[in-house]
């Protein structure tokens, strides 16, 4: 098969307010005066086993308001602003969930979530209704939290001071899209519950929650026209494009065996990848930096999106029905043969007649299970996450040290943590 072009922390722990002349921060000169500056020191004094990081914040005028110290078990090179590397499992401690991550941009977060119901528009009760089923059930926020990480991390770049309203704007399109997409996946699925509470198709129907998502999709494309960046439109247009492909891409493939490394990965981009990769170009976009950068910029998204995308499917085989909220490899049972699988065929021929006599006989997808864990696919998959997971890395060399940098950094270690 011809291979696919593309072209398309803080470390929450306990804290403490002190005065900025009692922590001895200093500002990097290449971050101009906003009202939000965060950077990012060693406490004098702090050990090199449980270090400290100091958050700095200036006020409207330009003084320093506050500093918040966090305590950390960050090793010496995160405390000097060296990536760390994915291998360390004591780096990646404290990570417990990614609102900790998020807390450098929580406020933004907050913010788009008084706007997300508002803005998907009141013209119809009843698809109003849907939406905000979904959007009351909460939810990670980690797309539009990647906009806002993306946006403030790329700001001093271009000399900007503040977020910009086509940033926000931004934000809350990337979510109303993926809301959208889950709305129709759970339709397609079949699932009955999301987020621990009923999926919109089974409160209010097949039809409305189809008409719900497809109200989405095009009010989100309204909002998106009205930035009125063509390379923006382009953009994430061709995300909405992604996900039909992915689907149809996903469904032509069922039970197939002979599905290569090379095509899942071109799916797990369509369905995945996609809208993590514009959600972090675009907001580059709107900070009005180089292609190169904006480039970068994507690459880490799509990276980050691929290794989310595998470590799901690992998940599917490794976790409890409990703790997936569906039963362990539902995936497989429907036909959807992820890296795991694709791994272990190589090396089980018994793992490919199970599967293309699509599980009839009683107890086989147990033993397809089996097969999957015992012959290394697992392991393998684990190995395809990691490197997708430095890829995406190495992708903010282009960023200035500060908290923004690192929670991105900390957004793919603790995606790996998932299966550790």
């Amino acid at each position: 098969m011809m291979p696919a072009t593309c072209h398309n922390l803080e470390f929450v722990g306990r804290t403490a307010f002190v005065d900025f002349s009692a922590c001895g921060c200093s500002f990097n000169s290449s971050f101009p005066s906003r009202k939000v500056i965060r950077s990012v020191n060693r406490v004098a004094g702090a050990g090199a086993g449980a270090g400290k990081l100091i958050c700095c914040r200036r006020n409207g005028g330009g003084g320093v308001a506050k500093c918040r110290v966090f305590s950390t078990e960050a090793p010496e090179s995160l405390l000097n602003g060296i990536p760390p590397t994915l291998n360390d499992k004591k780096e990646s401690r404290g990570l417990n969930s990614p609102s900790d991550l998020f807390e450098a941009v929580s406020d933004d977060l907050l913010t788009l979530n008084k706007n997300l119901q508002s803005i998907v528009g009141a013209e119809n009760p009843v698809l109003m209704s849907a939406a905000e089923q979904i959007f009351s059930a909460g939810g990670k926020r980690m797309r539009p939290a990647l906009v806002f990480l993306v946006s403030r991390a790329t700001l001093a770049l271009a000399g900007l001071e503040e977020l910009t309203r086509e940033h926000r704007r931004l934000a809350e399109i990337i979510e109303m899209i993926h809301t959208a997409s889950l709305i129709h996946d759970d339709v397609l699925d079949e699932s009955d519950m999301r987020r621990g509470q009923e999926t919109v198709h089974q409160k209010y129907g097949t039809r409305v929650a189809v008409l719900a998502g497809d109200f989405m999709f095009a009010q989100s494309s309204w909002y998106l026209a009205n930035l009125e960046n063509l390379e923006v439109i382009k953009l994430i247009s061709q995300v909405i494009k992604d996900f039909a492909s992915g689907e149809i891409k996903q469904a032509s493939s069922l039970f197939d065996c002979d599905v290569e490394l090379d095509e899942y990965l071109i799916k797990s981009y369509y369905k995945t990848a996609s809208l993590i990769a514009a959600s972090t170009k675009g907001a580059s976009i709107f900070s009005g930096v180089g292609n190169d950068i904006s480039e970068q910029m994507y690459q880490y998204g799509k990276n980050l999106g691929l290794s989310f995308q595998v470590v799901d499917d690992i998940l599917d085989f490794t976790q409890s029905a409990e703790q997936l909220g569906k039963p362990a490899g539902s995936d497989l049972a429907k036909g959807n043969l992820t890296a795991p699988v694709i791994f272990a065929l190589e090396k089980e021929p018994k793992l490919r007649e199970i599967i293309e006599s699509e599980f009839c006989e009683t107890g086989s997808l147990d033993e397809a299970i089996k097969l999957v864990m015992a012959c290394g696919g697992i392991e393998r998959a684990r190995v395809l996450a990691e490197q997708k997971a430095e890829a995406a890395i190495r992708c903010l060399d282009c960023l200035p040290q500060g908290a923004f940098r690192i929670a991105l950094e900390g957004m793919v270690k603790f995606n790996l943590e998932r299966i550790d």
